[in-house]
């Protein structure tokens, strides 16, 4: 099922300005889909703890105001599977923003265990409260799962951006990643999951564009190292990352953050790789989901933000290069009682 740029774009836009959901494709199928997904969620643990909580000041040790950061989503961005506070994805973000930029985070994560794109507005109302600068949203995958029609939770995750860009907050979403690569999901249900996860993941992408935000792609960004290396990059459930697997998705999202923040204008780039450039914003959205960590954002051609086919935007495969001395991975609690 190869998905279309037209059809996508189509899809993120009536999660935009409104409209009905799409037929699920799991009509295919429907009595072996329904039996393999009822086996799935009996192999796969249920929630019986929370995720180590990460709340703090990172790099307190640098000079200089407090970058304000929150993460917000699901579970991947709670960090639900990793051991320590120090390994989930919002400490790894907050560290690593910390390292490269010379400077105090101060980070608050909000995610919500088994949240929706339904659940961020909740989230959202918290994070302002906290006068943010830059806020990373990981959701999606729990759409898929219950089968949520992509209109209804793009229209929630664009909601959610909108009403975060409209208060000057900086935004980064990790699209959805691609569920056709955990293993507890047998074949004919991993295929459609790898379809309706491609195809939430490019329409989350034109959505949080069109609205003043940036995208990575996580995609199967972990799928190889999972396959290669399994008792590391999975949690106990071998749903979930481990410690690991949530540094690998924050050392994609890390340099899409650093250049929100010191390139609040994002400008056409002259210096490129290959599948870098400037392509049509539907084009973009398909490419980078076929590729992860490619990071997608709105720029421009000629003076101008739309061509015939819709907004420019530019595909960028950032890397985070390590500064010599990595920032303190385990916050300071004495200091983010200051700044709360």
């Amino acid at each position: 099922m190869k998905l279309r740029s037209e059809q996508i774009r189509r899809i993120a836009t009536a999660a935009a300005v409104g409209g009905g959901g799409i037929a699920g494709a799991g009509v295919l199928f429907y009595g072996l889909v329904l039996g393999q997904a009822m086996l799935a969620r009996k192999t796969i643990p249920q929630v019986v703890s929370p995720p180590p909580r990460a709340d703090g000041t990172y790099g307190a040790g640098y000079d200089g105001e407090p970058i304000r950061l929150v993460v917000l989503g699901d579970s991947s961005a709670a960090g639900y599977g990793a051991e320590l506070p120090s390994e989930t994805f919002a400490a790894a973000v907050a560290a690593g923003l910390a390292e490269q930029q010379r400077r105090p985070v101060w980070m608050r994560c909000l995610a919500v265990v088994g949240a929706e794109s339904k659940g961020l507005p909740p989230q959202v109302e918290v994070a302002l409260r906290h006068r943010p600068d830059v806020a990373v949203i990981c959701v999606g995958g729990n759409d898929v799962t219950h089968r949520v029609s992509v209109v209804s939770a793009v229209r929630h995750l664009v909601e959610a951006v909108r009403k975060l860009r409209a208060a000057g907050v900086e935004v980064v979403v990790g699209t959805c990643p691609d569920l056709g690569t955990i293993r507890p999901i047998q074949p004919p249900l991993r295929w459609l999951a790898r379809h309706w996860s491609r195809q939430l993941a490019a329409a989350q992408t034109i959505a949080v564009v069109e609205a003043g935000g940036r995208t990575v792609s996580l995609g199967d960004l972990l799928g190889e190292l999972f396959y290669a290396e399994p008792d590391r990059m999975f949690s106990f459930d071998r749903f979930h990352p481990s410690g690991a697997g949530y540094l690998a998705a924050a050392q994609a999202v890390l340099p899409t953050v650093v250049a929100a923040l010191t390139e609040p204008t994002p400008a056409a780039v002259t210096s490129l790789v290959p599948g870098e450039g400037i392509r049509s914003l539907p084009q973009a959205a398909v490419e980078a989901v076929h590729r992860p960590g490619t990071e997608v954002s709105a720029t421009q051609v000629a003076g101008k933000d739309r061509g015939p086919a819709g907004r420019w935007a530019q595909l960028r495969h950032r890397v985070w290069h390590r500064l010599p001395q990595q920032a303190a991975r385990q916050p300071s609690a004495a200091r983010s009682e200051e700044l709360t």
